[in-house]
């Protein structure tokens, strides 16, 4: 009985079914009740996307860190130029049509989400690659590439250009310093529990990032980089993860479930927005990905190989083209950006309803690959 619990659990977390759960019962709830969903949701606003959200940019955060290990998929510049480059022509295409399109409707007001687009959503990206290509295939470690490259470019973009307060920097500088030190101190000693690096290192952070006038669920982000961790990367969603004891893949392991929860909430808080918010931010955003991440990732790859960058063997420029269809499911991280970059209204929920819809990349996903007759790679 504990097994069968253990193994719907595990499957709940890795399929973010939690996530579309949460989702699903926000959009409902809002379209059914709008002003019962609109005071429960307030109460969770603060707490979800702003303390349980940091524990999800943390995560991701250490991925992108390890990536850059020996072993990691950053660590060869050589292997990693490509998909870096198609991660740069994924973000700054749909960034470009987005603005284009504020401009020609005349939409200012609406110019601000311009980084919503720029979002790749790496779970649900990674588990219709994994569908289409195949485990073995070579467009899968170039995806992954692409999408923590993503992250780490998502990271410094909300940083610098999505402030949510007065900036202080130097409140910001006193707090992430002394929470860097803490860290640094705690690793000296060799604390080998991940625990006081997250109340201590951590709380100061947070405290910096809140106070300093930058969202807070961008906290954990410093401390990540400073804690004691493994010396060489051995993949993203590797079970074999499992065995590593140094305190971050500690930290990984206690909260990938409550995670997957923090990531639930998060869908009910912020997904309920009514279907008539149907309107020119939700198309903006929409076409952004849909169609500026597969034509800026083929664009920035074929500059790659006029450069004399290569694809990896055995992937061709049709995979290529899928593999820009599977990134540009925005989801999760398009839905935070859009609460970060408007404040609420018509404007932030034109811009969810946007990132949600994003969603409908798995289906395009899907098509495209069977109109190109992709087969899954077995060995």
């Amino acid at each position: 009985m504990k097994r069968n619990l253990q193994g719907y659990i595990k499957f709940f977390v890795e399929n973010s079914l939690l996530l579309i759960l949460g989702t699903a019962t926000g959009l409902i709830w809002a379209n059914v009740s709008l002003e019962t969903y609109t005071e429960i949701s307030h109460y969770l606003h603060f707490a979800i996307n702003d303390i349980g959200m940091a524990f999800f940019f943390a995560i991701a955060a250490k991925e992108v860190f390890e990536a850059v290990l020996p072993g990691g998929p950053l660590a060869s510049k050589k292997e990693a130029a490509m998909p870096v480059m198609a991660t740069l022509g994924g973000m700054i295409a749909p960034a470009l049509l987005y603005i284009s399109g504020t401009m020609l409707l005349s939409r200012s007001d609406l110019t601000r989400g311009w980084a919503i687009p720029c979002a790749t959503d790496i779970a649900f990206s990674y588990m219709v690659a994994r569908f289409v290509f195949g485990a073995k295939h070579p467009a899968i470690p170039f995806l992954l590439i692409l999408a923590i490259a993503d992250d780490a470019l998502g990271l410094i973009i909300l940083a610098l250009f999505y402030p949510v307060g007065s900036v202080n920097l130097l409140l910001f500088a006193l707090f992430t310093g002394a929470a860097v030190t803490v860290t640094l101190i705690l690793r000296k000693l060799r604390v080998m529990t991940f625990w006081p690096y997250i109340l201590l290192g951590g709380s100061l952070s947070w405290l910096g990032f809140y106070l300093g006038g930058f969202h807070p669920a961008l906290a954990l982000v410093p401390v990540v980089f400073a804690m004691p961790h493994a010396q060489t990367d051995i993949g993203i969603f590797e079970e074999s993860k499992g065995d590593l004891t140094d305190p971050l893949n500690q930290f990984e392991r206690w909260w990938e479930n409550p995670v997957a929860v923090v990531l639930g909430l998060f869908g009910f808080a912020n997904a309920g927005v009514a279907f008539t918010t149907l309107t020119a931010g939700t198309w903006l955003v929409l076409a952004a990905l849909l169609l500026g991440k597969p034509i800026g990732i083929i664009l920035s790859c074929a500059i790659g190989g006029w450069l004399g960058l290569h694809l990896p063997s055995g992937m061709r420029w049709k995979d290529v083209l899928v593999v820009g269809c599977a990134a540009s499911i925005g989801f999760t991280v398009a839905l935070f950006v859009s609460t970060v970059a408007f404040t609420s209204g018509p404007n932030l929920d034109a811009a969810k309803m946007g990132s949600l819809l994003s969603f409908g990349g798995i289906l395009i996903t899907i098509v495209l690959a069977k109109l190109l007759r992709l087969k899954p790679a077995l060995r």
